[in-house]
């Protein structure tokens, strides 16, 4: 896979959640405090991470 391909995905994955995580915190169905600060971006990172290894796997 191309360094370009691969980088794309990592950001759209991180993208992808940081809306998911968004909608959550707008729908107040996460306390607020969880996501205060950068701690929204970080758990953004780590689940964009395990969705990026999720869809990796197919598209090699």
């Amino acid at each position: 896979m191309k360094k370009e391909m691969k980088l794309w995905l990592i950001l759209s994955s991180f993208g992808i959640m940081f809306a998911i995580l968004s909608w959550i915190q707008e729908s107040k169905i996460i306390h607020q405090e969880i996501f205060s600060g950068p701690n929204k971006g970080v758990i953004a990172l780590i689940t964009g991470l395990i969705l990026y290894q999720l869809l990796a796997k197919k598209t090699n």
